[in-house]
């Protein structure tokens, strides 16, 4: 009975939520929650040679030593439960990371398709630090977005995801906190898996196989492993799904000031009204004729409600070009190599060396190149039916203006092709001084990110002059242009229809927007730490280094996209570079130490001061402090000073362009297409956070195998480096009573907008607060009962309540951008449960994860009789409501012999479809009426396959 209840007890102490128990030389640990975290940490050592379990949350070496900053790890068994094509997406659930894409399907300009990044608590993936063995990632995006797609998956033990301020630790970018992947360093034998998938629709097929080896030698002074990883994501093409229901947002055409209604109503079955895939008369006494299959000219039935550019029922179908175009999902192609070579070239002193290659190479069907009215047709084009031409004669029209999502061009085909070489090189070691024990490390890391971008795309001149035609002396079609100027090349394009263009015209109408950027990350650190001296409470331990790092981009783009000559894409190379050094301290001083009152109590403190070549110096610092009054609770609080400074493309960002459709308020909401154009701005300063944890641990003895972390969070970000969307600029400068952002939109004679130029500034505040809840629970049934058999049961829920989320410019107050309880933004509730039972030849999981109801924004007001007067900020909608969801997830693996297991995982087997989220009334791209952040889009989705391990 005594060595079960010392069982239980160890294996409570490893599953204290998000407390902590021991340290290393990158980390302390604050959460192990499952049986398979434990384990995974059981044979752990860090590279002092210390037994110690590692989990990030401090840099202070120290055996028992619990953490003031709360930590959630994932282990090597919970990570092999859900079989994952990438690991990012199983981090990806838990509660505290918001605001996450898988295989993200957006930002063609940025090149971040295809990449699956981490956002800790919906502030952005920016201000989410990722590190491989605590040393930081390189970007992988114009952006500054981390791919996690590089890490290699098949060697990592566990995942640690730091959930509070970390930059005194761990530097710039830890505002939100720490992702950091451990590595099994140790790692001998060899193992592998074989994994494919499908969804229950039967697309998106799936593939992924990895290897790995590892090897001593030299008598166990050296080690030796390798690893190679090739995966394959089919993607999902346009849009194959019941559940679109051409979810929208649009203007009510009943709305006045006064007449009570609200200004914006929430339909299904809602297309437009100023575009056709082969055109449409958007005004004048022919408005509503569509041009169908081989130019046939058709009246639009507008259905119940209009109001340009959207109309709900009628013939909707016909003009939404959703189910037609954009992909739903990505193809991503993505291999991985990765080698790690140590020797003890003395007692306590190792060299190591390390190589990773990380390839990814995404294509996409993106947006079509859609014209939300604005194109002129003249009563001679050559296109134009002669039905059409002969009642434009009788009404005395010599022009027509249409507008189209361009069938015959299509979507616009991107490609995208990134490639990371990553060098390290290090040495650490232990000795003594002091009369005590003491670790070095140093190391130089070197990063290299090559992007390809590829989009064959529309090029503006090239289409205005194809559209354009007549016909020529000889009686053949030609461009009006070629009249004039014969050798000019042009090709005529048909428009005026479907299935109507020649090769010839997409030819001259379509070319290749292309970029090449480089980005170069290199870092020198060493660091030092051990316990000088001792206080009557216990030895006082400290960490002290430095760090130097450079950052750089070069590239290079075609020459159509210097002059933005391209519809879409119109890359810009990042051409810029910055450096910093930096220097910290951290300790760890024990108070209190076994008294009547109390078990422990000790002090955590740090500070770092980081030299910027851009934006000068700035301090960061720590202090917290972790009491134990008794064994069965621990207490915890912090409270930091984080940073973030402007990276590459905050800084030197020239000009990259995006279209999208707007409203525009100085023309009573009307609405057609504009490019808006991103460029840098050298003149931001670091935004600064404050951020406070404070919490518990309960593992109760009475209940062996039993543990509860509650902990509250508090993150506000100061000076805030943002850049406003383009509807929010026009709102703030036409209704918001900011008339300084006006000089950024540009006019041309006719008073259409031509451009709005967006750049990151310094706004007022950005501000998250929430709750942190994990529980879990560990039993042997044979304990409960020996007729159970020698299985065991495990039991974790992770939840996360989010109190505030919110924006504040500085302007015209709390602007939506990461809004608490919005669809786009911050959920109010993200919650993860998983049960597990295992044996000795079985495992199987279900897990229930979800996400609470929302709204559409927090900034409207629902009412739909005796509204208030809906405005810019505040605007009145007649439905604010997004249901939540509740998925449902399984997995089931058996050993068929000692070193060979398969496995089942079914993911949302229930099959849930996606919540309701309808689309805004702005169009960048495809609306589905969905959203992808909290909702599952692809439907139940199987994966199988075998791993090994000998």
């Amino acid at each position: 009975m005594a060595d079960r209840r010392f069982r239980h007890r160890a294996v409570a102490i490893l599953l204290i939520g998000t407390a902590g128990v021991c340290a290393h030389s990158a980390s302390a640990q604050s959460v192990i929650s499952s049986s398979s975290a434990a384990k995974s940490g059981e044979s752990q050592t860090d590279s002092a040679g210390s037994d110690a379990i590692v989990v990030t949350g401090t840099r202070i070496v120290r055996d028992g030593y619990q953490s003031p900053t709360p930590t959630t790890v994932l282990g090597v068994e919970e990570l092999q439960r859900k079989a994952p094509i990438n690991i990012a997406d199983q981090v990806n659930q838990l509660p505290s990371l918001a605001g996450s894409s898988r295989n993200n399907t957006n930002s063609i300009s940025g090149g971040g398709i295809g990449v699956n990044s981490l956002n800790l608590r919906n502030l952005g993936v920016t201000r989410t630090l990722i590190l491989l063995d605590g040393q930081r990632m390189p970007a992988a995006t114009t952006g500054g977005a981390v791919d996690v797609n590089t890490i290699p998956n098949n060697l990592v033990k566990r995942v640690d995801i730091v959930t509070g301020g970390a930059s005194a630790a761990w530097g710039s970018d830890a505002v939100a906190g720490v992702v950091n992947f451990v590595l099994d360093k140790d790692f001998t034998g060899i193992k592998g898996d074989i994994v494919g998938g499908i969804t229950t629709y039967g697309d998106d097929p799936t593939f992924k196989a990895s290897i790995a080896a590892g090897t001593h030698f030299a008598d166990g002074r050296g080690h030796i492993m390798v690893s190679g990883e090739v995966a394959y994501d089919d993607g999902i093409r346009k849009m194959p799904r019941s559940w679109f229901r051409g979810t929208k947002q649009l203007f009510s055409p009943t709305y006045t000031a006064t007449n009570g209604q609200p200004e914006l109503l929430v339909r299904e079955n809602v297309g437009y009204t100023t575009l056709a895939p082969g055109g449409i008369v958007t005004a004048g006494p022919l408005r509503g004729l569509y041009f169908g299959p081989n130019g046939t000219p058709t009246q639009l039935n507008y259905g119940s409600i209009v109001r340009d550019p959207s109309m709900v029922g009628g013939d909707w179908q016909v003009t939404d070009f959703a189910t037609t175009t954009e992909s739903l999902l990505p193809t991503v192609s993505r291999q991985n190599a990765f080698g790690r070579a140590s020797y003890e070239i003395f007692d306590n002193v190792e060299i190591y060396g390390q190589f990773s290659y990380g390839r990814s190479k995404v294509k996409e069907l993106s947006s079509p190149q859609y014209q939300f009215g604005g194109l002129t047709i003249q009563r001679d084009n050559a296109f134009l039916p002669a039905s059409v031409v002969s009642r434009m004669q009788s009404l005395g029209l010599t022009s027509l203006t249409i507008g189209t999502s361009n069938d015959a061009i299509g979507p616009v085909p991107y490609t995208g092709t990134r490639e990371m070489y990553r060098y390290v090189v290090g040495a650490n070691g232990k000795f003594r001084a002091l009369g005590t024990d003491w670790s070095w490390d140093v190391f130089y890391n070197r990063n290299i990110t090559d992007l390809y971008q590829n989009s064959r795309v529309g090029v503006n001149a090239n289409y205005a002059r194809a559209i354009d035609a007549v016909i020529g002396p000889n009686g053949s079609i030609v461009c009006r242009s070629t009249l004039t100027d014969p050798t000019n090349g042009c090709a005529p394009l048909n428009i005026i229809g479907t299935g109507v263009a020649t090769q010839s015209g997409l030819n001259y109408v379509l070319g290749n927007s292309v970029l090449n950027n480089k980005f170069t990350q290199q870092e020198y650190a060493a660091s030092m730490r051990g316990e000088p001296f001792s206080t009557w409470a216990g030895p006082v331990s400290v960490a002290f280094g430095v760090e130097h790092r450079s950052e750089a981009s070069s590239g290079t783009n075609d020459p159509i996209s210097r002059t933005n000559g391209f519809f879409y894409g119109n890359y810009k190379p990042l051409n810029g570079s910055y450096k910093v050094t930096e220097g910290f301290f951290e300790t760890v001083v024990p108070l209190v130490k076994d008294t009547s009152w109390t078990r422990s109590l000790d002090f955590n403190g740090a500070v770092r001061i980081t030299d910027y070549s851009t934006s000068g110096r700035v301090t960061t610092w720590k202090v917290g402090g972790v009491w134990k009054p008794i064994d069965d609770i621990t207490l915890r609080i912090t409270q930091s000073r984080d940073i973030r400074a402007g990276n590459l493309s905050d800084l030197y960002q020239v000009g990259r362009t995006g279209t999208i459709s707007i409203n525009d308020p100085a023309r009573n909401n009307e609405s057609y297409t504009i490019v808006s154009s991103t460029v840098g701005n050298t003149e931001i300063k670091p935004e600064k956070a404050r951020s406070f944890n404070v919490g518990g641990v309960v593992q109760p003895r009475f209940l062996p195998g039993f543990s509860i972390a509650v902990d509250y969070f508090s993150i506000d970000v100061r000076g805030v480096i943002a850049t406003l969307t383009a509807p929010n600029l026009l709102n703030l400068c036409y209704t918001g009573g900011d008339q300084s952002l006006c000089q950024f939109v540009a006019r041309n004679s006719a008073g259409l907008i031509s451009t709005i130029t967006l750049k990151p500034v310094n706004l007022a505040r950005q501000r998250v607060r929430g709750i942190d809840f994990e529980a879990s629970y560990q039993v042997q049934l044979s304990d409960i009962s020996s007729s159970l058999g020698n299985g065991r049961f495990t039991l974790r829920a992770l939840a996360s309540h989010y109190l505030q989320a919110v924006t504040d410019t500085g302007i015209i107050g709390n602007v939506p951008q990461v809004a608490l309880g919005a669809a786009e933004g911050t959920p109010r509730w993200r919650y993860r449960v998983e049960g597990t039972y295992s044996n000795e030849r079985i495992t199987a999981s279900i897990t229930g994860r979800g996400v609470s109801s929302g709204v559409l924004s927090p900034m409207y007001i629902e009412c739909t009789t005796n509204c208030p007067v809906s405005t810019a900020n505040n605007r009145t909608i007649d439905n604010n409501h997004v249901d939540g969801a509740l998925y449902f997830d399984a997995s089931f693996s058996v050993k068929i012999t000692p070193g060979l297991e398969s496995f089942l995982v079914v993911e949302n087997f229930t099959n849930k479809d996606p919540a309701q989220v309808a689309s805004g009334t702005s169009v960048a791209g495809a609306q589905w009426g969905v959203s992808g952040l909290y909702y599952d889009l692809y439907g139940r989705t199987f994966r199988a396959g075998i791993r090994f391990k000998y």
